[in-house]
């Protein structure tokens, strides 16, 4: 048996952060699981979410649980009153609590796509099931499964070429063939009828069809392409929903046999499943956009509205900033282009701030992507008037003109902010809203900056040029105080102008042009992401270019400042997050994601680090570990090579990797003792050692008030006296025994033997593990009258003195010493040998406590003028 020692390894992995959760993350393309709880009385959904699912109450769609990831992303989900059941790949697993896997099932040699739980038994099929029972997939290709109502052990097949087959799962017999309607069937869906299933086609086609007399009943069809689910209410009214891949939903009424209403776009992709609630006029949808809702049939003319939802982003977002000072919500700009707000705290403070319209919105004609607006390309926020006007400005890719947004009302603003009389042909690229919240300053891709007024909307003057600019502005930004504009164009230029005049005052060349830039208001420090690979970072008030990191791989896609402004967080296309330190210039921390970072943001508060990424919907959430303790923060070399974090929110399903030799030995180890120049404390308590020299003290303080009693013990066998009439004899009392022990019978300790061979570590982590009282016990047991010898006395004094030559423990070298010599210093007085060792360890005392007494002066000195001189 190998036993590895991992207790100093120190893997590449984040110093700083560690995943927490992600945000946004609500459904996909695979069809929810409904189930109802007896106990609770309550309808639950299940929706997948790439390798686990996540369980809502239908209720307040409040997320219940979460479960453990799986080794790939889920495809296909069903759910019974007692399980929910999950398959991945060619793995099948059962879930107990929504949340720990019970069971797995193995056998299928194909990717599982169907499941279907039937009481004690689960039913699942892949590609290649019909192939182990001798059907060819060419002519029946399963595509759709249910279990009709009534019918014991029976199954009803869909396949892709239009035929039914009715199976028996105890007998593995075939019982009937349907021969189908010429199109392939999507959807089979048992009605509340016996014998009356919902076939939906990938025509569009609806047919209710009777399985016992194998009679179409009627059918309907739908204009939007295939059916992906079917939905029969059971609270009264014979209808049924028909979803589409548009996001559309139709609701057809079986008596008049003809369709009752329509919801279009219910959902921006399209409906993965519909469900009704048994006996209640709710319809539970979601789909591959992202979301969740539950719509309620109240309206006149059975049509239906949204009575709640959980959504997030259709498409990855591509920009996140928090807003407002206390860190508690991100705003995220999304490529489906909306923008919403998501909280860390409780999903119910979530916030849609919906997709922007055009201004042109109620010209008729227009279809619905063409008044919606493009995706927000950046933005800025301010929450200093947002409860008297617009708070957020946003630009849009390929327009000129940007829009405002109101946080409170979750809306769109009044108005559109467009430079009056500029090119056509030119797009604003960046927005910076002032401090006060009162201007936006805004660059385009001509070389304009404008500056407007966000409580009217008005333009109020031009930077430079108002008739022609220089080059595409990459950045803006306001200093604190409204005095200095900052702006980085293509054309490798930082210029400074004053805010009020709108006069440049002085302009820096860059090494290569600048991709973005990031200020941090309270520090003046000013981070720009060049092309070139490399960041840069200017002092606003010097006007000069003070740190430059290089070490990325890829372009920079975005950065952020801690709230102190000491650390600087930047994102890349190479699966980076690096954290530069400002004040050494240094590399502290670097890790890998397995997805491409293209936004990143660290809360006002610094308690969270805010990440989106390539081709992922959610925001995710790391934690600063610097706020939780202390970290061993040191630079890190220019090959670095750095481990992969796991996204936060997916647990690492593969074994842990053994370590090897040579990687424990590149592994840092922090020293013992930074230098001999140098005094090291120990890590020890406090009370550990300041208590020593009042020993007499403590233990009249604990001493109790009066000594324990015991109690008499009563013999097995009561002795009686001799008599007619029977009494018990009472023990004499026994007077008590003095416990002195003998000096010659008493054993030298551990710690005296050890003190005998003259070594230092073995002696001092004995004394390391004794307690004050049992520390004081040792030390008067090292004379002759203890059980000792006087040559103990000698060997304590050189441990002593190699302690204090070493640096290392030096208040327990002090403290030892003290109680030392209070318990023996008569006798040493008597020992010239003795009295020479403590003359020679007097004098390293005086020179160590000078050498300390100096620099403690010069500490003081530094930090008094320091204080008081006038800068």
């Amino acid at each position: 048996m190998i036993v590895f020692n991992t207790s100093f390894i120190i893997l590449n992995i984040s110093s700083l952060f560690s995943g927490f959760r992600v945000l946004g993350l609500y459904s996909n393309h695979v069809p929810h699981a409904l189930r109802y709880h007896l106990k609770h009385r309550e309808f639950y959904v299940v929706t997948a979410a790439g390798r686990s699912f996540h369980t809502f109450n239908v209720n307040r769609l409040g997320i219940v649980a979460v479960s453990n990831c799986m080794s790939n992303d889920i495809t296909c989900l069903a759910a019974d009153r007692m399980l929910v059941f999950a398959a991945s790949g060619r793995l099948v697993s059962a879930f107990a609590r929504n949340k720990e896997v019970v069971m797995r099932y193995h056998g299928h040699q194909q990717d599982v796509r169907l499941l279907l739980p039937l009481g004690d038994q689960l039913i699942s099929s892949d590609s290649d099931i019909y192939l182990r029972l001798h059907f060819d997939p060419n002519t029946f290709y399963v595509s759709a499964m249910m279990h009709p109502s009534t019918y014991l052990n029976k199954v009803l097949l869909g396949s892709s070429q239009g035929a039914l087959q009715l199976w028996n799962i105890k007998t593995s017999k075939l019982l009937f063939t349907f021969k189908g309607w010429l199109a392939g069937v999507t959807v089979l869906q048992q009605s509340p009828a016996v014998d009356v299933v919902g076939v939906g086609t990938a025509t569009g086609r609806i047919i209710i069809h009777n399985i016992r007399l194998d009679e179409t009943l009627m059918s309907f069809m739908q204009d939007w392409g295939p059916v992906t689910s079917l939905a029969f209410r059971t609270d009264g009214p014979p209808v049924v929903a028909s979803s589409s891949p548009q996001g559309h939903i139709a609701f057809w009424d079986l008596e008049r046999r003809q369709l009752v209403t329509q919801q279009r776009h219910a959902h921006r992709t399209a409906v993965a499943a519909a469900t009704f609630l048994q006996g209640e006029p709710l319809l539970v949808t979601n789909g591959a956009d992202n979301a969740i809702k539950v719509w309620i049939f109240d309206q006149e003319g059975g049509g239906a509205r949204l009575l709640r939802s959980r959504q997030g982003h259709s498409a990855p977002p591509t920009t996140i900033r928090h807003h407002g000072n206390d860190g508690k919500n991100i705003l995220s700009a999304g490529q489906d282009g909306t923008l919403q707000s998501f909280s860390t705290v409780h999903e119910r403070f979530n916030k849609n701030l919906g997709h922007g319209g055009k201004e042109q919105k109620k010209k008729k004609g227009l279809t619905y992507k063409e008044l919606c607006l493009p995706a927000i390309i950046s933005f800025s926020s301010a929450v200093a008037r947002q409860s008297d006007w617009d708070g957020i400005v946003a630009c849009h890719r390929g327009r000129q003109a940007t829009t405002t947004w109101n946080y409170q009302r979750c809306t769109m603003g009044a108005h559109h902010l467009q430079p009056p009389g500029g090119r056509r042909d030119s797009v604003a690229t960046a927005v910076d809203i002032t401090s006060c919240g009162n201007f936006a300053v805004i660059g385009s891709s001509c070389g304009r900056v404008d500056i407007y007024n966000l409580q009217s909307g008005l333009h109020r003057g031009c930077y430079g040029d108002e008739e022609k600019g220089v080059s595409v502005v990459r950045g803006v930004a306001t200093d604190t105080l409204n005095q200095l504009t900052l702006t980085a164009g293509f054309d490798w230029l930082l210029k400074f102008w004053r805010f009020k005049t709108k006069k440049q005052e002085e302009q820096l060349k860059l090494s290569s042009a600048p991709a973005s830039m990031m200020l941090h208001r309270d520090s003046g420090m000013l981070a720009l992401a060049l092309d070139d690979f490399t960041v840069v970072v200017v002092d606003i008030e010097t006007r000069r270019i003070v740190r430059k990191f290089a070490g990325h791989h890829g372009n920079i896609n975005d950065m952020t400042f801690t709230p102190d402004g000491r650390w600087l967080v930047t994102v890349a296309m190479d699966c980076t997050i690096r954290t530069w330190d400002l004040p050494s210039g240094c590399l502290v921390d670097c890790f890998l994601v397995a997805m491409a970072p293209v936004g990143v943001s660290l809360s006002p508060t610094g308690d969270f680090l805010a990440t989106a990424h390539i081709d992922s919907l959610g925001v995710y959430l790391w934690t600063n570990k610097s706020l939780c303790g202390p970290v061993g923060l040191h630079p890190l070399p220019a090959d670095y090579q750095p481990a992969v974090e796991t996204l936060p929110g997916v647990m690492p399903v593969e074994p842990e990797q053994e370590v090897t030799s040579e990687e424990a030995d590149n592994a840092y180890q922090s020293a013992e003792q930074l230098g001999t120049e140098l005094v090291t404390l120990s890590l020890l308590p406090e009370s550990r050692w300041t208590s020593l020299l009042n020993l007499d003290a403590v233990k009249k303080r604990n001493k109790p008030a009066a000594p324990p009693v015991a109690p008499p013990t009563a013999p097995f066998f009561l002795p009686t006296l001799p008599g007619l009439t029977p009494r018990f004899s009472l023990p004499a009392a026994t007077e008590g025994q003095s416990k002195m022990l003998i000096g010659s019978l008493l054993q030298t300790s551990e710690f005296c033997s050890v003190l005998e061979e003259a070594a230092v570590d073995c002696p001092l982590r004995l004394l390391k593990d004794c307690g004050p009282a049992a520390l004081s016990v040792e030390l008067t047991c090292l004379t002759s009258e203890g059980g000792g010898a006087n040559s103990l006395l000698l060997a304590f004094i050189h441990m002593i003195d190699s302690m204090l030559a070493s640096g290392r423990d030096f208040d327990l070298a002090h403290a030892y010493l003290a109680l030392f010599l209070r318990l023996h210093l008569r006798s040493l007085s008597q020992d010239a040998v003795a009295m020479a060792a403590l003359l020679r360890l007097s004098g390293r005392l005086e020179v160590v406590w000078a050498e300390l007494r100096a620099s403690f002066d010069q500490s003081l000195c530094l930090l008094s003028y320091t204080k008081s001189a006038l800068l």
